[in-house]
């Protein structure tokens, strides 16, 4: 269930909860969790810094709803707000209520401030999204 103190931090757009990046990362140190549905390459080389995440692209979430926590509140977070809105609507349609959305994703979330982790080895490269490779990996 969404706290009171939570639900009064967040604002709707689009029909749906939203949470700036300090109140999402603050909420998040008070448990909730943060999903993170952007492609696993981009998830592979920079990770929002909270204490607990599941990472899920958001292409494959019906299929990984089932290990999602219910009973928990989930933030939702991607690159810019784009997929996670269309993950909003899927967990909607599934029958979760506690999901909140990350405004302005990862981009809002760096803009700032908040703690992100990040692999130099999975940096990506490229002079076009199609060619994108890991920049420093010598595989």
């Amino acid at each position: 269930m969404i706290s009171e103190i939570i639900r009064n931090k967040c604002f709707t757009s689009a029909g749906f909860l939203n949470l700036t990046p300090n109140d999402a990362y603050e909420a998040c140190l008070n448990g909730a969790m943060l999903l993170d549905v952007r492609d696993p390459a981009l998830t592979a080389f920079k990770q929002f810094g909270v204490p607990e995440f599941i990472s899920c692209h958001h292409i494959k979430l019906k299929e990984f709803a089932d290990h999602l926590p219910d009973n928990r509140v989930l933030i939702v977070a991607d690159s810019v707000g784009l997929f996670s809105h269309e993950a909003m609507i899927i967990l909607n349609d599934l029958g979760f209520e506690n999901i909140i959305n990350l405004a302005g994703g990862l981009v809002e979330w760096e803009r700032d401030g908040m703690p992100v982790a990040v692999d130099t080895n999975e940096r990506l490269s490229g002079s076009c999204v199609c060619q994108l490779r890991p920049r420093e990996r010598k595989d």
